[in-house]
């Protein structure tokens, strides 16, 4: 056991004596005063490591932007974190360029077609082409809006149209000759009479029609409206999780107007994802002049080898085996039998065989066969690949 001696030097080392005349001489309440004090510097040194330290506590805003929620940006804004993540099966829709040609043809075609229905000055704008998910659409559609469920009966499939309630008052306008009013028309609280109903179904239809056009130089396929619905619920045509193209138009009349948006699901375009995903410059769409001249004037000029069979038999192996110079083959042929003429496995015409000079030589006697593969069959390969 230490003596006091000792005892006096370890107290020195740990500085219990300074701490023991410094308390000695201290109230109960100043030494619960320095206590506290005490702890909390303890408690904000832990707290200044922390924030340095690899267990720093994330705040919301921090937690938002790693999650990729984040309710300030817009929707053409790139997300990030763990969205980014979700949505990256989603296949845009830059990787069908065709796709985009269309819509700007049916843009073009709307345009001509709504102003000859509404007989006023209308402009047909494509705002955006997006993928997006089935129930973040769902979701987002502002209410009241008919939403158009609208069959591709070759697609064997469904498509979703969706107008505004703008739009639909704005329209209704004009057709049955409301005064120009500019900003919005105020959206009442009530559902949509049957006179509203019927006329947007005419709208909805011509829009189908124009749809129908743009899709024309690519494949055949008819839009047709299946059924009108207000309700979200009742207008769902695919999974929530499903991916889909999102087309927004906008509509303007003068000072009036609102947005149509067409949504069809990634499985309803399936039959022709491989037309768009084809490139053609401009406007140029089905086959090229150009290219089939300059191909039909390179397969003219090419050069073939065509073989003149005189005579063809079959005999037994066994023989073959055996000939030996000197021995004969007959062939049951006179000078004048035609000799047919081939090129590879292909039998064109017949020929009578002679000789000019030094030359042996054939006379055809006959036009070429015809071909047993024509453009037709091509074109009838094609039509039967696009309706499948």
């Amino acid at each position: 056991m230490a003596g006091p001696t000792e005892q006096d030097k370890l107290a020195e080392e740990w500085g219990l004596d300074d701490a023991g005349s410094s308390t000695d001489n201290m109230t109960d309440e100043q030494r619960a005063a320095a206590a506290a004090a005490e702890w909390a510097a303890m408690i904000e040194g832990e707290a200044g490591e922390a924030e340095g330290g690899p267990d720093r506590v994330l705040n919301q805003d921090e937690i938002d932007s790693l999650l990729g929620f984040d309710a300030s940006i817009g929707s053409n804004v790139e997300l990030t974190g763990v969205q980014a993540l979700i949505n990256s099966a989603l296949v845009s829709y830059e990787r069908l360029p065709m796709l985009e040609i269309v819509f700007d043809r049916l843009v073009r075609l709307a345009t001509t077609s709504l102003r000859n229905f509404t007989s006023d000055n209308v402009e047909v704008t494509m705002d955006s082409i997006s993928s997006v998910r089935f129930g973040d659409y769902l979701n987002s559609i502002p209410l009241p809006a008919i939403l158009s469920v609208i069959k591709a009966e070759e697609w064997e499939n469904y498509g979703l149209l969706t107008v505004d309630s703008s739009l639909i008052y704005s329209m209704i306008d004009v057709l049955l000759g409301g005064r120009r009013v500019g900003g919005n028309i105020r959206v009442e609280g009530r559902p949509y009479t049957t006179i509203e109903m019927a006329l947007a179904r005419r709208m909805i239809e011509v829009i189908l029609e124009d749809t129908h056009r743009a899709f024309e130089p690519v494949t055949q396929v008819n839009f047709k409206l299946e059924r009108m619905e207000t309700n979200p619920r009742f207008a769902a045509i695919s999974r929530p999780g499903n991916a889909a193209i999102l087309i927004e138009l906008r509509i303007e009349m003068d000072d009036r107007g609102g947005k149509i948006e067409i949504l069809l699901p990634y499985a309803t375009i399936e039959p022709i994802r491989e037309q768009l995903l084809q490139m053609f410059m401009g406007e140029k769409f089905g086959r090229d002049p150009i290219w089939e001249g300059h191909l039909a004037t390179e397969i003219y000029s090419a050069d073939v080898e065509i073989e003149a069979v005189l005579h063809e038999q079959d005999l037994p192996l066994s023989r073959v085996l055996s000939m030996k110079p000197g021995d004969t083959v007959m062939f049951e042929r006179a000078p004048t039998d035609p000799v047919r003429l081939r090129c590879g496995d292909v039998e064109l015409t017949e020929a009578i065989m002679g000789h000019i000079g030094n030359h042996v030589s054939v006379r055809v006697t006959r036009p070429l066969n015809p071909p047993r593969v024509t453009m037709a069959a091509f074109e009838a390969i094609d039509e039967k690949m696009e309706g499948r």
